[in-house]
């Protein structure tokens, strides 16, 4: 499948790997020449950079950065499985991000890319990013994490160690999905009423709710966000009950089990050796509501504002301190021989590369010279 409604500049097709066919938008290089297809040989001098879309999302959100980026750079942006155009298979969440980082491994040759190369993860595709790099670390060059989820998963954590709140880890996985957000995704609802319709997630937690879309750049994220599988074996996965608050724990199939923490453990990006850790660019907004140190979607914090009942309390289930956690596996990153520099944009929230993609371009293109 391809798409004939993309921006100038930006191509779309659909590649068929060992693993799945995966849709890609590409810019850049040689296929910003020619009849502008991609079909021409690359120059084997681009500079190859791979942008990884996160959750409920697609290519789509990163189609105007595509669009931006100096032809220098072979630049391409896949739709990750059960996502965009991509095909839609399960989730096995008990290898953490495991598939979604064999797909790109999967990927990455049948575009002709010499590694190493630079990738650019954006909250749950920080989390593959990073996965890749644990597993690949000589075939990337750098990092660029963007709000990355925690290397500690999603929920069910307590301390900056990636304690779990419970030994199931309860509050955490296929369990904790808001049950109206997800019949919009599957009855592709573009409608703006609701508090969790699909467009009304969008402008009030994807962004800084002060933020204001261009109208057409808003259907096409809208877009993005509805051609998310959803089910047990996609988003937001199974759930098992559990004795422990809030009564669910993660199943083994779907997205959310795949980031709970109990199946994601990215802390050991950490033991890369420090002749092969990429250096890490990890961009920020301060007033995401996602990731954050007290994310809206977590339930240690949804706990505490009495949103869900019976909270256990501070001590056993608290706000997972997110951005704190990642704060201080890069620390330890660094420690151990690699770099990292953290850059926060005000005002802005969950996707800076949609907010402020000047101050974003300039950032990654500083890193990219």
């Amino acid at each position: 499948m391809t798409r004939d409604d993309t921006l100038a500049g930006v191509q779309s097709r659909t590649i068929e790997t060992d693993r799945l066919e995966t849709h890609v938008l590409e810019s850049g290089g040689a296929s910003a020449d020619g009849d502008g297809n991609g079909s021409e040989p690359r120059d084997a001098g681009d500079e190859p950079v791979v942008f990884l879309h996160g959750n409920v999302s697609s290519s789509r959100f990163f189609e105007d950065v595509l669009a931006d980026l100096p032809n220098r750079y072979y630049a391409v942006a896949p739709d990750l499985r059960g996502y965009g155009d991509t095909e839609t298979k399960p989730v096995d969440a008990t290898n953490g991000l495991g598939d979604f980082e064999a797909d790109l491994r999967a990927l990455l040759p049948e575009l002709d890319l010499e590694p190493p190369v630079t990738l650019v993860g954006w909250s749950n595709g920080g989390g593959v990013a990073m996965r890749y790099a644990i597993d690949n670390p000589e075939a990337v060059r750098r990092l660029v994490l963007v709000n990355p989820l925690s290397p500690y998963g999603f929920g069910g954590t307590k301390d900056l160690e990636g304690t779990p709140c419970f030994d199931d880890y309860a509050g955490s996985g296929g369990g904790i999905g808001n049950d109206e957000f997800v019949a919009g995704l599957a009855d592709r609802d573009r409608g703006e009423e609701g508090e969790a319709s699909p467009r009304k997630i969008l402008r009030t937690y994807y962004v800084d709710p002060t933020h204001e879309f261009d109208e057409e750049r808003e259907e096409s994220y809208l877009t993005g966000m509805l051609d998310t599988a959803t089910g047990e074996a996609n988003y937001p996965g199974s759930a098992v009950q559990s004795d422990n608050w809030p009564g669910v724990a993660p199943g083994e199939t779907g997205v959310n089990n795949a980031i709970s923490p109990k199946y994601c453990d990215l802390s050991t990006i950490t033991e890369i050796d420090p002749e092969e850790k990429p250096p890490v660019l990890w961009i920020r907004g301060d007033s995401d509501q996602i990731v954050s140190n007290e994310s809206l979607f977590d339930l240690g914090t949804l706990g505490r504002m009495g949103q869900i009942p019976d909270w256990p309390g501070e001590d056993v289930f608290p706000p997972q301190p997110m951005v704190d956690q990642t704060r201080a596996v890069l620390e330890e990153y660094a420690d151990a021989g690699g770099e990292f520099e953290e850059v926060v944009f005000d005002n802005t929230g969950h996707a800076p590369h949609v907010e402020v993609p000047t101050e974003f371009m300039s950032e990654l293109e500083g890193k990219l010279e």
